[in-house]
């Protein structure tokens, strides 16, 4: 085991697979000598070589589409697009090409091997540009799995699974935790399963669930809650698509109760499909309506970014009408 952050375990897991798979290839802006504008990729190059980890022109569709060719023709490509908010010149690459590859052609090609890394969300003062959260945008697309880490255990044993999983998967990295997250990671390869929540802490009066950087707000807000006496079970679900209804739904179905909380916008946000599938699931266990904490709908600001996030005492709140309903 290793002390590291979640940058450092990215980049130990990007190593680590391209140490055991010659067909594993990183590529993106800046990822070469440079490292990536994060440094994710740091001395991979030196390691490798400019063939298997390289920059790529400054055009997001150009990146995605090279990587489906690649990974069409059996390499394991690892697409960097700098922030997850320049996805979206690549959308039409990602959603009408990527996710449906296989389908078009009965399996006799696809582009599975394929793994796509960009860095999301606010909390760094990013402004309009550099601070958005679209996991939602693409969970309406089959064909695709996309997941979220939440600390750098997860990071590197989730993108392992991500790089060798026969599905394209969209890798979004919170990247405020990127220095600021520090945990024991083990040294050897090690996978942690896709599609599957994992429970952090059982509770029996509300169940509180999300992802990636709002894992510690809400560890923040169940603290404050605890001390008001009421037991919240916590759940991360890492992986957006396909996410786990049934530890999600047997969680709700003993506690009545459901907090969600994400950083993206309310309307539209994935925490409007989880509501509706737990009410269809749960309704009559249910002793209070759903809360959604999420971000505000507006464009992302940079001087109100504290009043935009949903920090831990909007959390706090909902957990506490929640039970109070």
């Amino acid at each position: 085991m290793t002390q590291m952050n979640m940058l450092q375990a990215i980049n130990n897991a990007l190593d680590t697979a391209m140490a055991a798979d010659e067909r594993v290839l990183c590529f993106g802006e800046d990822v070469g000598v440079f490292g990536g504008v994060f440094r994710a990729t740091s001395n991979l190059q030196q390691k490798y070589g400019k063939a298997r980890c390289f920059n790529t022109p400054l055009v997001e569709q150009g990146i995605i589409g090279f990587a489906n060719g690649l990974a069409a023709q059996g390499s394991v490509p690892v697409a960097e697009i700098q922030f997850a908010d320049y996805i979206f010149p690549a959308f039409d690459q990602i959603v009408n090409e990527s996710a449906k590859y296989r389908y078009r052609s009965g399996n006799l090609f696809n582009v599975g091997g394929l793994t796509i890394r960009a860095p999301y969300g606010g909390g760094i003062a990013g402004g309009l540009y550099h601070s958005q959260s679209p996991e939602a945008y693409f969970a309406h697309t089959p064909g695709l799995k996309i997941v979220v880490p939440r600390n750098p255990h997860q990071a590197k044993g989730l993108l392992l699974a991500a790089i060798h999983d026969p599905n394209p998967v969209l890798f979004f990295e919170p990247k405020r935790l990127y220095r600021a997250s520090v945990g024991e990671v083990p040294n050897e390869e090690y996978r942690l399963p896709l599609g599957e929540a994992e429970v952090l802490k059982e509770g029996t009066d509300v169940t509180v669930l999300g992802w990636g950087a709002q894992m510690e707000v809400i560890e923040q807000a169940v603290d404050m809650a605890e001390k008001d006496g009421i037991s919240c079970e916590v759940i991360d679900l890492r992986t957006i698509l396909p996410w786990d209804v049934e530890t999600v739904a047997n969680s709700v179905l003993k506690t009545g109760r459901l907090v969600v909380t994400h950083e993206a916008p309310l309307t539209g946000g994935f925490a409007g499909e989880i509501a509706a599938t737990i009410q269809e699931r749960c309704f009559l266990y249910l002793e209070s309506p759903i809360a959604r904490v999420t971000g505000m709908d507006t464009p992302f600001p940079l001087v109100l970014e504290k009043e935009h996030l949903p920090n831990h005492l909007k959390v706090f709140e909902a957990i506490r009408s929640s039970v109070d309903f």
